[in-house]
This record gives structure tokens, C-alpha cells and sequence, in this order.
């Protein structure tokens, strides 16, 4: 069971650490630590991704801002209580973690792959350039009766198709964690910047036993 929860997130990034390690938390006496990791896209745009990472898996590795690290692991979500409103917050578990020589050495730095079922409708909108995209978010079960709802982007033919899927569809996907930067308006003059996590689609399929009750596949 536990085995096939995992295959079902799975993230592999190489990139430069952006910024140093900060204690996060402790759980059952193991400490992890968080930091921001540097991912190349092809374009000249970077992601900066939020890294989770333990203490244990940190043993005998000199990490520093700049160095360039392999990271395997899942793409995770929890609630985090801010101004009287749960939100949504992202980060890459690190499952293993190793030194990486040569960042430019890898040919796709920055690949994820979810299986997992629709626990909204999906929202189909066009940019002012035309192009044609689709807001998802994917439920992706986890042991212990833990989901992860993590936001997807579907692009183009993908978009169309996406716009169709219904509460409880099964899917799988494949693409890339990405970061994004938008302004926030709060009051009449004061305009802020956030940024944004989810995941940019490049293939998508249905899987069995679509639309059917599953505990990832409700309405939040």
C-alpha cells in the first residue's frame, strides 16, 4: 500500500540552493529544515522551489547557497493559518538528496509525475495573448489516510481536454513544478507581489476506475 502511494508523486529536480537552511519544525524527535532551490527552465526564467528536507538525510552533506543538489521526493501540500484564513502551501518533500557537479550536465532538471483524482472543477480561461489554460486541482493520496491537493496548469489541446473532467476523475500527469510570480491588489492603491506553486502540464491521461468515490476525490 505504502509503495504504491509513493509511485504516485513522484519529483526529481536538480538545481542551485537559493537560500540557507532554516529549522522548520520537529516531528516524533526528527528535525527538518527548509530552504528555496534554484531550478533551471529552458527559457532564462529560473523556479524557485520550496525545499523540505530532514536532518538525517542532511548527514555528511556541506549545503550552502550555490551549491547544485539532485533532489528526489514528492510534492506536498498543508494548511497554514494566515490572517484568519487557512491557505494552501506547497513544498518538495526530499526523500534522498545528493550533490549534483555540473547543473547545465542535465538535460530536463525538473520533472513530476502525480497520479491522482479532480476534487474541483476544473476552471478553462484564455490569456490576452489567446493562449488557453486550465485550473486543476489534483488530490494525490498519501499514507495514513493523508492527501496532498496539489494546483495544476493545463496548456492548449491539453486545456480543452481538462476542461471536461469531472469531480472524482482519475488522472495521471506529467510535467514540472514551477514557481510563479502574480500581484495581489489590497485596497484601492497598495498592490502586492506573491508567488504562486503548481504544476505545469506536458501529458495527461485518464486512469482506471475513473469518476468513482475516493476519499482525495471531495470538494475543499
Amino acid at each position: 500500500m505504502t509503495d504504491r502511494v509513493i509511485d504516485s508523486n513522484n519529483v526529481n529536480v536538480v538545481g542551485k540552493v537559493h537560500s540557507s537552511l532554516v529549522f522548520s519544525h520537529e516531528m516524533y524527535g526528527e528535525g527538518f529544515y527548509s530552504f528555496d532551490l534554484q531550478v533551471a527552465r529552458l527559457s532564462d526564467y529560473n523556479d524557485i522551489l520550496p525545499i523540505t528536507i530532514s536532518e538525517r538525510t542532511l548527514v555528511d552533506k556541506d549545503i550552502k547557497v550555490g551549491t547544485c543538489v539532485k533532489i528526489e521526493g514528492q510534492l506536498r501540500s498543508y494548511n497554514k493559518y494566515v490572517n484568519g484564513s487557512n491557505k494552501l502551501v506547497l513544498t518538495v518533500f526530499a526523500r534522498d538528496m545528493s550533490l549534483n557537479e555540473e547543473e547545465e550536465d542535465v538535460r530536463n532538471p525538473n520533472q513530476i509525475f502525480l497520479d491522482g483524482y479532480v476534487c474541483k472543477t476544473p476552471i478553462y480561461r484564455s490569456t490576452p495573448f489567446g493562449r488557453e489554460i486550465t485550473d486543476m486541482l489534483i488530490a494525490v493520496n498519501r499514507p495514513y489516510n493523508k492527501s496532498d491537493y496539489i494546483p495544476c496548469i493545463a496548456w492548449g489541446r491539453n486545456a480543452r481536454f481538462s476542461e471536461k473532467l469531472k469531480v472524482g476523475d482519475h488522472i495521471k500527469i506529467w510535467g514540472r513544478a514551477q514557481s510563479r510570480e502574480y500581484q495581489k491588489k489590497l485596497g484601492e492603491e497598495n498592490v502586492v507581489t506573491k508567488v504562486a506553486y503548481e504544476v505545469s502540464i506536458s501529458k495527461m491521461e485518464i486512469g482506471e476506475n475513473n469518476n468513482k468515490e475516493d476519499k482525495g476525490a471531495e470538494k475543499i
